[in-house]
């Protein structure tokens, strides 16, 4: 059982005390004073309370990145009812429109940049709550104390990481700045590096303090912990400058993630399921290719549940679903899957022409990530994809839907709420594949691209042996390479690997930005597919600029001007 499935109604946070003490003179009936919920006897409920605010997200504000990390990359459009159908989503998609108030976009009427911040803030302040207060015993009083702060400290660097992508330069607050010291801590105290070593400090006390494994399912070990350092490492290892280039890649850290991912395989916690298929099926959630996973529920006590509130807007738009036919899987991205008569990536050739089902050889993995017209939709034969029919704008869009979030209509994991369709499915955060590509990646950029050829080929042969759900629906033909040529073409081969394996996951845009590479991809990818979609005809990306949202501009209202905007805003 999902141990977070578990209701716990402490919902007070260590922001709202400040401001919420002398709302009232009389505590309502029902809700619990700030004296019942921060105590010693509520440590564990403080804890599970963090957690599950990972779960409490929203298609406005998700914690599964298909928003920031796909719109922006190329490999999605945003979908739904045309450009105003949440329009902050088109401005992600076309750049330009990006502002720091965002609730100027109509008819939006709020701000999602803001409370993209404000979710991630939240849970940093559930962490520091509970860290307070551990703070206050003994582990002669309480014995798990060190673990309990270790799992805390995972979820805030988790937290922390996430604004880090987001944002680059964020205030960094911890259990020890008083309340009434926050608004004095800048966005700026820290430099870029000197952020990443905070957020790195956070994993490293995990893995120095978490045990090997874990008694209930959902709580992050001391190899979830070691997974979350070395991803952190690897952003780190990219140096950029005050103009987001990338201008040093630091050897240091890229060996430590090699170090730091060796050790995890070597501990046999976590392996490639079988099929790839079986990374996205509600039956197979937990499986051991999940390194970290938001724990959803639904009918948990909960007024909505834990649910799939974040790709509420996913599902095509039809009687079996409902809506709303956002997140729409690009041309280019379906053109990336083709393979070559020697069963490896067209890498430079790919977006030449169309995908044709009929015709083309593919990587198996478009299937099982793409709905498409006329295939089946979750491997059922009853479920054939319609195409149009099943898509809420296809002048604009065209007609794909992302498969991997989705779930079955008779799957037991379903609830509607409205029109909307959610499931207790996990959203995976972090896949052992995922963790594999960080060492190939960090061996190729230490020029030792022959240690990583059995790693990318390991994952490309899993994707040939994952057809057997696939019904025939495509021609299949994936082969390993035979050898790199260089370390260019490593480098290339690597990161085509981790778009066709992590694709339509969120990592994509923050892949580019780590390499450094955004601008160039991108404007190469909207020179042909503004010729298909039209929209595009208006999308800018701004080198220096668009790698980073802006900071609020309510929370630099908040600072009194105390925290600096990124470049260009």
């Amino acid at each position: 059982m999902k141990f977070i499935h578990k209701l716990f109604l402490l919902t007070l946070l260590a922001f709202g005390f400040a401001s919420c003490k002398d709302f009232l003179e009389e505590t309502p009936k029902g809700v619990l004073s700030e004296g019942q919920v921060i105590n010693i006897e509520n440590i564990d409920g403080l804890v599970i309370a963090a957690y599950s605010w990972l779960g409490n997200d929203h298609y406005t504000a998700p914690n599964y990145l298909w928003t920031t990390g796909n719109l922006r990359a190329g490999d999605a459009h945003k979908g739904g009812n045309g450009a105003g159908d949440i329009f902050a989503y088109h401005a992600l998609s076309v750049y330009t429109p990006l502002v720091a108030d965002m609730s100027t976009f109509p008819p939006d009427l709020i701000d999602l940049n803001n409370k993209k911040w404000e979710r991630q803030f939240t849970g940093i302040s559930r962490c520091n709550t509970a860290l307070a207060v551990l703070n206050q015993v003994t582990e002669a009083q309480y014995p798990l104390k060190k673990v309990r702060e270790a799992e805390l400290r995972f979820l805030r660097g988790h937290s922390y990481f996430d604004l880090k992508i987001h944002y680059k330069r964020v205030p960094f607050i911890d259990e020890n700045v008083a309340v009434e010291d926050i608004l004095k801590v800048s966005n700026v105290d820290l430099t870029d590096q000197e952020l990443w070593t905070k957020i790195a400090d956070e994993f490293r006390f995990g893995v120095a303090n978490l045990p090997e494994t874990q008694s209930q399912v959902g709580r992050a070990n001391k190899y979830t912990a070691m997974a979350y350092l070395a991803k952190t490492l690897l952003y780190q290892a990219y140096e950029q400058n005050d103009q987001n280039m990338v201008t040093r890649v630091d050897a240091a850290k890229l060996e430590e993630v090699v170090s730091l991912v060796t050790q995890i395989q070597n501990s046999g916690t976590y392996g490639l399921q079988s099929d790839f298929a079986e990374n996205f099926l509600y039956e197979f959630e937990n499986g051991k290719e999940s390194v970290f996973a938001i724990q959803r529920s639904i009918n948990d006590g909960s007024p909505d549940g834990r649910g799939t509130w974040a790709s509420a807007l996913n599902y095509p738009q039809s009687a079996e679903f409902g809506c709303c036919g956002f997140h729409v899987p690009t041309q280019n991205f379906v053109n990336s899957f083709k393979t070559g008569a020697d069963g490896l990536p067209l890498l430079d050739t790919y977006n030449d022409a169309n995908y044709v089902a009929a015709a083309d050889p593919v990587d198996p993995r478009l299937d099982h990530t793409v709905v498409q017209q006329g295939k089946p939709f979750k491997y059922d034969p009853a479920y054939i994809a319609q195409g149009d029919p099943w898509a809420r704008d296809p002048a604009t869009y065209g007609n794909y839907a992302s498969m991997k979030e989705l779930e079955h209509p008779d799957c037991p994991c379903r609830a509607a709420n409205g029109p909307f369709t959610i499931t207790s499915k996990n959203d995976v955060l972090m896949r052992y594949a995922d963790v594999l590509l960080w060492k190939a990646e960090a061996l190729i950029e230490l020029g030792r691209q022959g240690e990583a050829l059995p790693i990318i080929n390991e994952i490309r042969a899993r994707a040939a042996n994952s057809v057997g759900r696939l019904n025939g629906a495509g021609i299949y033909n994936v082969q390993p390479y035979a050898v790199f040529a260089s370390q260019d073409h490593a480098r290339q081969a690597l990161r085509f690997e981790r778009r066709l394996e992590l694709g339509l996951e969120g990592h994509r845009f923050f892949d580019l930005v780590r390499w450094g590479i955004a601008k160039q991809w991108l404007d190469g990818y909207l020179s042909v597919e503004r010729t298909r979609r039209s929209y595009l005809n208006d999308a800018n990306f701004q080198a220096g600029k668009n790698e980073y949202m802006p900071i609020p501009q309510t929370q630099i209202n908040l600072s009194a001007g105390l925290y600096q905007q990124n470049p260009g805003y």
